[in-house]
């Protein structure tokens, strides 16, 4: 039996000075202050790199039933908040006082397109795969079903059948540019 009660004493080990174990937790603290892990740091660095770009954004509050998505421009990206401010460049309705809209929106709202006149930049969705794009003539998302993707018909353009564009009993097949089109976000809403 004592040597069961060594054992544990030899296991615990001995009481720190408390005065030193502050010490060391505030030194460690101290240099992990400003530092942030390397892939937020290149997320935000990412997300920077997007100002004057053309990007696809949510514009609708959380609350709406719907999601809307449009075409705007970055004006700025503010790290400490990560926010957006973006401008939609199409000019409103006249029931919505006209000109262009700038909105303060957060990270999850705004999805990069890939690079224009850069294909290996788009995602190679396969037929069947959901995407958002902008609908042609236009500078709204909708969600839409890939008939055919860009590299397997070899041109930059995706065949795409947007959902709730029915001619005449059937949905048609509409040709988008790969820059306009992006993966489906989840928990899409339409």
């Amino acid at each position: 039996m004592a040597s069961s009660a060594a054992a544990a004493a030899a296991a615990t080990p001995p009481t720190a000075d408390p005065g030193n174990d502050k010490k060391r937790k505030r030194v460690k603290t101290d240099s992990n202050i400003s530092r942030k892990p390397a892939n937020v740091q290149s997320e935000l660095e990412a997300c920077a790199s997007l100002k004057f770009k053309q990007v696809a954004a949510k514009v609708t509050p959380a609350e709406a039933d719907k999601d809307d998505w449009f075409v705007v421009k970055v004006l700025h990206f503010d790290k400490e908040t990560r926010e957006f401010e973006v401008i939609d460049e199409e000019p409103g309705d006249d029931d919505e006082g006209g000109g262009q809209r700038k909105y303060k929106l957060p990270m999850s709202s705004i999805i990069p397109f890939p690079k224009r006149g850069d294909a290996s930049t788009a995602p190679d969705f396969p037929p069947r795969s959901q995407v958002l794009a902008v609908y042609p003539g236009t500078t709204a998302l909708y969600k839409a079903t890939v008939v055919n993707g860009h590299r397997k018909r070899k041109t930059e353009n995706y065949l795409l059948e947007f959902d709730d564009d029915e001619e005449d009993g059937s949905l048609p097949q509409r040709t988008v540019p790969f820059h306009k089109v992006v993966a489906l976000p989840d928990g899409h809403r339409q």
